[in-house]
């Protein structure tokens, strides 16, 4: 490996992310934002402010951690894009939640330059960014995961391959596609519940000893829904929309019928016109209780 390592994108999740990786590698993280605010928080990790052009011309590997698609295909194929700059022996790695068919042809647009790319979307929290326990979902060939994968788990204490290029991406997004519905599940339970005189605290307490347990429930759930906490600078609505976007779109080419997933984004939608795009995404909730006049 380089002693140099590049980071584009130091937002909500990129941020803990390249602390942690300067942290633990030992290497030398040269980061590039819009935003000046986190990487003057990043330099006292020793992480050093640098252009999209600076970490193109002087790193070989480059982590790229964007809010979408459309922010990955801009600085990939955009103009004096990495694309434009890659060389022999380059490795990207994508660790944005982005289409499926990007991550492909991202992956030929890089290989023309005898260069590598791999698509590594990042799944849990934010606080798990920061504990460097997030579950990473790898889609690349094999000698470039072995290549990359030491450095993913200075970030994550989960690294699964995936498959091959946009295996990552697909894997990540049916993740989040089913934690969507289960929520708007557990969303609508819980104001059922209310409405028929149950304590919500109850409902979900005694849904942790049965068949209705999960991840969703015991996070998103008892932390979000229960106490009617949706902060800003969380993973916001407008944000989960987009990924569902992208599972609907999936499904759509595979002509698979995605009904659950089509409630799902109903329901977020929803909750943005009613003002809560910015608020993290469980506050669909806010949705569901205005549909029944209990906001």
């Amino acid at each position: 490996m380089t002693d140099l390592i590049g980071f584009i994108g130091v937002g909500t999740m990129g941020e803990p992310m390249c602390r942690n990786l300067a942290r633990k590698s030992g290497l030398t993280v040269l980061a590039s934002d819009r935003d000046e605010a986190p990487l003057k928080r990043l330099a006292a990790d020793g992480v050093k402010a640098a252009s999209v052009e600076e970490i193109g011309d002087t790193c070989r590997t480059i982590f790229l951690s964007l809010p979408g698609g459309k922010e990955v295909e801009q600085v990939c194929l955009g103009a004096g894009g990495l694309v434009s700059r890659a060389k022999l022996g380059w490795t990207v790695v994508d660790l944005s939640t982005a289409p499926p068919l990007l991550a492909r042809r991202l992956y030929e647009e890089f290989q023309g330059k005898a260069a590598a790319f791999a698509d590594a979307p990042v799944a849990r929290t934010r606080q798990a960014a920061i504990d460097g326990t997030l579950s990473i979902m790898v889609g690349a060939t094999q000698p470039t995961f072995e290549r990359i994968e030491p450095l993913l788990r200075h970030m994550a204490s989960e690294v699964t391959h995936c498959g091959d290029v946009g295996a990552g991406q697909t894997v990540k997004i049916l993740n989040n596609m089913i934690l969507f519905q289960t929520v708007v599940a557990l969303a609508e339970g819980l104001s059922i519940a209310r409405a028929n005189g149950v304590d919500g605290k109850i409902l979900f307490e005694t849904l942790t000893k049965g068949s209705a347990d999960s991840f969703a429930l015991r996070n998103h759930g008892m932390k979000a829904l229960l106490p009617g906490v949706f902060p800003e600078r969380a993973f916001s609505t407008k944000y989960a929309l987009k990924d569902l976007s992208y599972a609907i779109d999936m499904a759509e080419q595979a002509k698979i019928p995605a009904l659950g997933a089509d409630v799902a984004r109903e329901v977020m939608e929803r909750a943005v016109e009613l003002g809560h795009g910015e608020e993290y995404w469980p506050v669909l909730l806010r949705a569901i209780e205005d549909a029944t006049g209990k906001a």
